[in-house]
């Protein structure tokens, strides 16, 4: 049974939030700031978190939660604004919800976040230091990338490209996480370059099978399909 952590200070809605989710039968622990939301994260398998906290901001508890762990975080804010999504996602968070909102909806989204948390950690690794994930599978050490078993011609900032996303299946990157990420002088490049590379990608991977690997996330940015 997955815990789920609520950090949220309005209790009517908290309460919403835990009826719908132990219906699903999560175990689900509620409290009401980001001081005692700290106490309790150990063992939880993902955070719905406040933005607007009586004590701290969502946003800078979403920082300091990411400097030690990776658990999955959903935000939950009344902010609608695209600049407050994308700066919840480029903090690390997994998800965004604005008020007013489904419960049920969000209860859906909470599953989904998990399962490609799942997905991630389920990442295999092979003998000789191949990465397996789906129908690719990586080699650092040779710089090779196989896609249905057969071997990609990439270049080098498609490579890193492929292997940054495979690295973190589901998740979504704004292109300027890309840059920095991919790109050894991020300073150089611009957005549309990364769409560029994106674009040139799939083209290669179209060649061998129309299976989609690369998402677009319209307003956010890309993700390796989990």
């Amino acid at each position: 049974m997955a815990y789920i952590l609520i950090i949220e200070d309005e209790a009517e809605i908290a309460g919403t939030i835990e009826y719908a989710l132990s219906t699903e039968g999560f175990s689900v622990v509620h409290v009401l700031n980001g001081r005692d939301g700290i106490e309790k994260i150990s063992g939880a398998d993902l955070i719905i978190l406040d933005a607007g906290l009586p004590d701290i901001s969502g946003f800078d508890l979403c920082r300091e939660i990411r400097k030690t762990s990776e658990i999955p975080i959903i935000f939950l804010t009344a902010r609608d604004s695209e600049i407050d999504r994308i700066v919840g996602l480029e903090l690390g968070a997994d998800d965004y919800v604005t008020k007013p909102f489904s419960p049920r909806e969000l209860a859906a989204r909470v599953k989904a976040v998990l399962r490609r948390s799942a997905q991630e950690k389920n990442t295999a690794e092979l003998p000789n230091g191949v990465t397996s994930s789906g129908s690719l599978s990586i080699c650092d050490q040779r710089k090779e990338v196989h896609f249905h078993e057969k071997l990609l011609a990439l270049s080098p900032n498609e490579y890193r490209i492929l292997f940054f996303l495979m690295g973190h299946s589901g998740r979504i990157f704004s292109r300027e996480q890309i840059m920095n990420q991919v790109w050894e002088d991020p300073g150089f490049s611009t957005e549309r370059t990364v769409d560029t590379h994106i674009k040139t990608l799939r083209a290669k991977l179209r060649l061998i099978d129309e299976e989609t690997v690369i998402e677009t996330h319209r307003g956010f940015g890309y993700s390796l399909r989990g």
